[in-house]
């Protein structure tokens, strides 16, 4: 494989993980618990955005407080697939060995 075309193909993997960067950053998800008593929502990076609380539940802060942590797994778990379905697509060029990828 000749170096010329070996720059290019890594130009074009850059320009791809860009590109899934920004999907991931503009991504949005949530995650609710207790039925929809609590929903929080989370952005592609990981910051929470938003959290929603039935106001039915404020009278136990023991099952709010579970309520809230299992929420928030929910979301994470989410992000963590819409992650692996943006990121999973990358194909690296055959004879482009890059570690990790």
């Amino acid at each position: 494989m000749d170096f010329s075309r070996m720059m290019k193909q890594a130009q074009q993997l850059q320009k791809q993980m860009s590109e899934a960067q920004k999907v991931m950053s503009e991504s949005e998800v949530s995650g609710c618990s207790g039925g929809g008593a609590v929903t929080i929502v989370l952005s592609g990076t990981h910051a929470m955005k938003k959290i929603s609380i039935d106001a039915g539940i404020l009278q136990d802060a023991e099952v709010l407080e579970d309520l809230i942590v299992a929420a928030h797994n929910d979301a994470y778990k989410k992000l963590e697939k819409k992650r692996e379905e943006v990121f999973g697509g990358f194909k690296v060029p055959q004879g482009l060995d890059i570690p990790g990828l």
